[in-house]
């Protein structure tokens, strides 16, 4: 008994620091207003999955503060990823969500790029993605194949976004003729333009495609012409995988490099140097977020697909990333040059 009541001071003073830094996170966030900003423009999938997740993760954060949601679209993610990283705040009442090319920005396209994504605190991502690349019915080419041959237009909002970077790669490692036409704030903008005759299709997150025009899908006004995934979708199981095309190893290495981001298909994040408590916080909170029934239900009324990543299984694949060996960079760089 003697032994007991000595090891219990020791487990008081073990559990205190850890309360003492909750408490602490908690008296911070209590009564604050927190942003989410979004580089993506109004009405995106992107936007749409921020804004869910602002209504939710609130009642998980210590403290229970609000978030507002901003957009600050631009360069592909770029203007708002680089000023949170340099400018702060870093005191964790920021977060930033971003197209997930993003994280891949400094290797390809290094010229505007002034942040490391390793060093960001990654929360999360909502959702693994498949991009589904789809034309108008009236488009020239409508099987993937007829892209080779006839000239595709293709709406994009700029390079990092896979609207972009997927085109232009197909260009250069298969021969196809999409021409990228960039500068639009969202895929609905994209989709305003196919219905005018102004661009032929887009490439946008399946999930995405069936949350803002499911009509298209059923009426037949759209066709698929492949999927951009690691893995089948089994939704789209006859619809071809650019993945397959490769026939070389350099071809596959060049291809996972860029379908890589879609394994965090949604990633949120707060700048470098904000205390490691609140970032641990935050992180959990998003975590509590993903099984949060309520948030679930929403998610499934709006056909928003949740199959999350935790921010220390984002962190690990983007480190990952970054290991990628320098001449599949290389090749992938100078494909994405060569638009």
């Amino acid at each position: 008994m003697k032994r007991i009541l000595l090891a219990l001071p020791i487990l008081h003073a073990a559990c205190s620091p850890a309360l003492a830094q909750q408490e602490d996170v908690a008296a911070f966030f209590k009564g604050k207003t927190l942003r989410l900003i979004v580089g993506i423009g109004v009405g995106s999938g992107y936007d749409i999955n921020a804004r869910l997740l602002a209504r939710y993760m609130p009642a998980h954060i210590p403290g229970q503060p609000t978030i507002i949601v901003q957009n600050q679209p631009g360069a592909g993610s770029l203007t708002m990823t680089n000023a949170l990283y340099n400018n702060g705040p870093f005191d964790g009442t920021v977060m930033g969500a971003s197209f997930n090319g993003m994280p891949t920005t400094p290797l390809l396209q290094p010229t505007g790029a002034r942040f490391d994504p390793v060093k960001l605190n990654w929360l999360g991502s909502t959702n693994r993605e498949t991009q589904a690349m789809y034309v108008w019915h009236t488009a020239p080419a409508q099987l993937l194949e007829d892209a080779k041959t006839k000239e595709t237009v293709m709406g994009g909002q700029a390079p990092g976004s896979t609207q972009f970077d997927y085109p232009v790669l197909a260009n250069r490692l298969f021969g196809f003729k999409f021409k990228v036409v960039t500068g639009y704030e969202s895929t609905p903008k994209i989709h305003l333009a196919m219905e005018s005759g102004e661009v032929h299709g887009t490439i946008a997150n399946w999930s995405t495609l069936k949350a803002i025009n499911p009509g298209w899908i059923a009426e037949k006004k759209i066709r698929i012409l492949a999927q951009w995934a690691l893995t089948r979708n089994p939704e789209l199981k006859d619809v071809p995988m650019f993945l397959s095309l490769a026939k070389t190893d350099a071809e596959r290495a060049a291809l996972e490099l860029m379908l890589a981001r879609l394994e965090y298909g949604r990633p949120f994040f707060l700048p470098p140097n904000v205390p490691a408590e609140r970032v641990a916080a935050l992180r959990r909170a998003f975590d509590a977020t993903m099984k949060d029934p309520a948030y679930l239900a929403e998610a499934d009324k709006l056909k928003i697909e949740v199959d999350p990543l935790n921010g220390e299984e984002v962190a690990a694949l983007v480190d990952q990333v970054f290991r990628t060996p320098p001449e599949t960079v290389a090749r992938v760089r100078t494909a994405m040059e060569n638009k």
